[in-house]
């Protein structure tokens, strides 16, 4: 770490978009102070923009003076709605080459060591598995030699435990990796993209009010100061507001009509799967409601989405497409700058060409909409008479679905 001083400032501009194309000078340089030896040194800025994670901030700092240097990531931009956990199995040495966002406030544990890393015992790291581990080696291995001399039976453990973490590096046993994140803000990469990776599983979770405390979320004001912005959300609940606007078609003078609406429902009693097999381009524009539960499959392409991928939404078919091939493709971290490889991008650049024919109208398909919480739908062109290229099944939830839904230790029972 560094303590920067005053000093001068040269070159790069706020949250410029990362681009491995661009040569202008993206850094921003600091005279600051070195920790190790107390001479000045330089600490460099990137602050960047990264389409999934938003801004961030990369620092990179390095004394002439006595050689130390230190890097680190923090989030630049806002906290997600809502938390998430992704929990990986690793079976194999090539999963050490995983790239891993990992901020400030996530939480890392290894349960087959009983090993965990608080939030906020390190600074955010953009890194692979294999450095987040000799990361982890190098903060035990810091205080070792005064270890052995003051308590040598504790610096003896702390040995066998290090040895234990170089196994788990050098692909001897299988572990499983575990990021909680409240911010919502960390990160692990699925080389399989854009097919499942069946390693790797993903959650999200809302937020408790000491989580949210941490993360320096304002809590909510008293029920008095809340009545006044409620009142008016309610009031135009009931109205239909109207905006001048052009067609965006012709350039004509036009008028929007907007109604607020707030979605909610309670969870059905079974799940829903939805499975519509494309035939012609026209199936484009069919209305689709997709609440946050949903997970959409493509069984042609071997694709699946987890539920709250791509957030909850009322659009068309089309629309959600485009959301899948901006996600996957556009917005994939990945595929841009240093942590790009031919491969991968070839391959996703080929997945958002299926998309693209899937949208013409010039690829045979199904497309599946599995919402365990039974609150999705899509349109049914033919209604009132039954959609031959549509089916849809109800089904009874897994516990591991009735457990993402929150559901397993819901009580009902004498409810008052």
């Amino acid at each position: 770490m560094s303590l920067i001083t005053e000093g001068n400032v040269r070159g790069g501009s706020v949250f410029k978009e990362i681009s491995a194309d661009d040569e202008d000078n993206q850094t921003t340089e600091i005279e600051s102070l070195c920790m190790n030896c107390y001479q000045n040194g330089l600490t460099r800025f990137l602050l960047t923009k990264i389409p999934f994670f938003k801004e961030i901030i990369v620092s990179s700092f390095s004394c002439p003076n006595c050689s130390w240097s230190n890097t680190e990531i923090q989030s630049a931009g806002r906290i997600q709605d809502q938390g998430i956990i992704y929990t990986l199995k690793v079976k194999s040495k090539q999963d050490m080459n995983r790239e891993i966002v990992k901020v400030d406030s996530a939480t890392t544990r290894i349960p087959e060591l009983d090993f965990e890393i608080p939030p906020y015992t390190q600074k955010g790291s953009l890194s692979t598995i294999e450095g987040l581990l000799d990361r982890a080696v190098a903060g035990l291995k810091q205080d070792q030699p005064l270890r052995k001399v003051s308590v040598p039976e504790v610096a003896e453990k702390i040995d066998g435990f290090i040895d234990e973490l170089n196994k788990l590096k050098d692909g001897e046993r299988e572990f499983t990796l575990i990021i909680d994140d409240p911010s919502g803000n960390s990160f692990v990469e699925n080389p399989f993209a854009p097919q499942k990776d069946e390693s790797l599983s993903i959650s999200h979770y809302k937020r408790t009010p000491q989580q949210d405390a941490q993360l320096g979320i304002k809590a909510e004001e008293e029920d008095e100061e809340e009545e006044k912005p409620s009142n008016d959300i309610d009031s135009m609940r009931n109205e239909v507001l109207t905006f001048n606007t052009n067609c965006p078609e012709c350039n004509a003078p036009a008028s929007t009509n907007m109604k607020l609406v707030k979605s909610g429902g309670a969870t059905e009693e079974l799940g829903t799967r939805i499975t519509l097999h494309i035939t012609d381009v026209s199936d484009m524009s069919r209305d689709l409601l997709k609440s946050e539960t949903c997970s959409i499959l493509i069984p042609e392409l071997e694709f699946e989405l987890g539920m709250a991928a791509v957030g909850g939404k009322f659009t068309t078919l089309e629309g959600l497409l485009k959301d899948i091939k901006d996600l996957i493709v556009s917005k994939n971290p990945f595929t841009c700058g240093d942590s790009s490889t031919s491969d991968r991008t070839e391959k996703l650049k080929l997945f958002g060409q299926k998309i693209d024919q899937i949208m013409a109208g010039e690829m045979d398909v199904h497309i599946v909409l599995d919402d365990p919480a039974g609150n999705s739908y899509l349109q049914n062109v033919y209604a009132p008479d039954p959609d031959p290229e549509m089916t849809t099944e109800k089904y009874t939830r897994t516990f591991e679905q009735n457990e993402d839904l929150g559901l397993n230790d819901m009580k009902t029972e004498d409810y008052q």
